[in-house]
């Protein structure tokens, strides 16, 4: 709806596993999103409140039924959000803007296909993983390097620390730094997280990932996220730390990724990654996108 005077937006508040997201309809309303009104309604003290805003469209792909956009809460768009994509089909469905099941969502890096299940849960097909430094914009030049199992660790001098942090290096769409720690809840990820996500050898800044194993199908993870901090839950992170775990000898698939929101589960037999969550509407509502932007 917009008139001369306003330009109001519907949108709907959704969350996975925790992983809470603004979903805008761009379909059957004008959307122009820019950074700054991404960064508006992210606001949690001036605005809605999100990790991420998720923005619906018509694909510009003749292959795929919707485009889905995301941008994080510091305005950037990203590539690849995977509690995003589930909360994707669960708002197209709700909506009304299609009813087939499985869907194919283009994003900025190819086609995912996702599926709602009678449960209420949703299952994504998550694309293609990879693990070359280049696929990261991530600089390897003269870094000590180790391996593990089928893996190569990286490691990352960080500002302060006495000791290297060794990373595996997954790429599912957007780039993620897996490091396995003892006990997640008592690794100083709100210190050690941005010192990775903002290292200078990645030049597009990484998710890092931070996972501690209990058994070989079973892993808890904390992500502090690119662009939006640390956050409840990750879908890319836990696909990136269950592959990462995989390929070092330590995990087997199906992978249990427990989160501070939920639980999500992984499998990946070395080509097909799967992930399947939960994915929630919380509440509907209207904004006054300039009037929001005008008053921060």
């Amino acid at each position: 709806m917009q008139d001369n005077r306003r330009m109001i937006w519907n949108f709907t508040k959704m969350q996975g596993a925790g992983n809470d997201f603004v979903v805008l309809d761009g379909v059957r309303q004008p959307i122009q999103l820019t950074p700054e009104r991404a960064r508006a309604l992210a606001d949690r003290h001036f605005g809605i409140g999100a990790d991420q805003i998720l923005l619906v469209e018509d694909p510009l792909d003749p292959n795929a039924d919707f485009r889905y956009r995301i941008f994080n809460a510091d305005g950037g768009e990203v590539e690849h959000c995977g509690n995003g994509a589930r909360c994707f089909v669960r708002f197209v469905h709700e909506q009304g803007l299609s009813r087939r099941n499985p869907l194919r969502a283009e994003i900025a890096t190819g086609l995912i296909v996702l599926r709602e299940a009678d449960d209420g849960q949703v299952s994504a097909d998550m694309g293609q993983t990879t693990f070359t430094p280049d696929q990261l914009a991530f600089d390897a030049t003269g870094l000590e390097t180790r391996t593990s199992g089928a893996d190569t660790l990286y490691g990352l001098d960080l500002p302060g620390e006495s000791t290297p942090a060794w990373c595996s290096l997954v790429a599912i769409s957007n780039p993620h730094a897996v490091m396995q720690v003892d006990d997640t809840e008592a690794f100083p990820v709100s210190r050690i997280g941005p010192a990775i996500e903002s290292h200078h050898r990645f030049a597009q800044r990484v998710n890092a990932g931070f996972m501690q194993v209990l058994d070989r199908h079973h892993i808890r993870l904390r992500v502090y996220e690119r662009g939006a901090g640390e956050t409840l839950a990750c879908g890319t992170g836990a696909c990136a730390a269950t592959v990462a775990g995989i390929r070092r000898g330590l995990l087997d698939s199906p992978v249990q990724v427990d989160t501070r929101g939920g639980a999500l589960h992984i499998e990946w037999d070395g080509q097909t990654l799967r992930m399947r969550g939960p994915a929630i509407t919380v509440f509907h509502g209207q904004v006054d996108i300039d009037a929001l932007v005008a008053s921060r």
